[in-house]
Formats: C-alpha cells, structure tokens, sequence
C-alpha cells in the first residue's frame, strides 16, 4: 500500500510530498512499528516546540498542578509548560520502551537451576538443565503501569501534538 498526500492541513496552498511504503510484515507487529516512528517524533516535538496545551491537574504530579482557584484554569502559570513538558516526556518513555524488549530488563540471571523435559518429536525425552529466571515483578509491573499511563495520555493529548 502506498499513500499520497498532497496539501499541508495548515496551509493548503503548500505542496506536501509523502509517500508511504506498507508492508505486510509492517502489520505484524504494528505496535513496535508504530513506536519506532513515534518515538523520535515526539522527541523532536518537545526540542523544537513554541507552546503547549492546557494540561489536566489530573495528568500530572501534584508538585505540578495549578492551584489558584481564583486564576482562569487555562491561564499561564508559573508551571503550565512543566506539566506539558510531564506529558511529553511520560509519551517519550512509553514510545522508547515500546521499541524495546522492555520486559527483559526484569529478568534478573541468577536464580535456580532445574531439569526440563523436552520431547524432541521422536519419542526420545531428554533432560535439559536450565537455568530459572528470576523476575523483578514489582518493577515490570511499575514500569507496564508506566506505558499504560504514557499510551492514555497520547490519546488524550493526541490533538495537541503540533508545533
């Protein structure tokens, strides 16, 4: 599948040349493709950007959050581009580690050993001995809780990543 497009949506008046090349095995694993292009985009997005959107004090730590009840909620604060700056580094991590075998760096290599049996197709079984991963499953599961929250903050945020 290739994909054309032809005008910039904030300036129709302008060429855009983009050609996409899909293929089949692009699907496969979408969601590692998808990060790979999304990762270094957004990277690029909090380098060079000249503004933000208004951030939900829900979204960000509370060190962060907009706490004059008497000041417009979408008014500038002292903070107002640190929670956008939160949102964007917490959408980086999610993206990074979704290019990665982040999981693996739970697996600690000591731990016990033990035989497997493994049937080789043939009738014959034999004995492999094997070392048992230990998993630091605290901090995979921190760490999943991370990507789930950067992945739910891309969609709500989705709208506002220009420049």
């Amino acid at each position: 599948m290739r994909v054309h497009i032809g005008k910039y949506p904030n300036n129709p008046d302008k060429e855009r040349k983009i050609s996409v090349k899909i293929d089949k095995w692009d699907t496969w694993s979408m969601d590692h493709t998808l990060a790979l292009i999304i990762h270094p985009m957004l990277v690029q997005l909090k380098e060079t950007k000249h503004g933000g959107p208004y951030v939900d004090n829900e979204d960000v730590p509370e060190e962060l959050w907009n706490t004059d009840e008497h000041v417009d909620p979408y008014a500038l604060d002292d903070k107002y581009f640190d929670r956008w700056d939160y949102v964007l580094d917490e959408m980086i991590f999610t993206f990074e580690s979704l290019t990665k075998d982040w999981e693996g760096e739970y697996f600690i290599s000591h731990g016990e050993h033990e035989f497997v049996e493994h049937d080789d197709g043939s009738g014959n079984a034999t004995l492999n001995w094997i070392k048992k991963p230990e998993v630091d499953r605290e901090g995979m599961e921190a760490h999943g809780d991370r990507i789930k929250n950067g992945l739910r903050l891309f969609g709500k945020y989705y709208m506002a990543l220009w420049d």
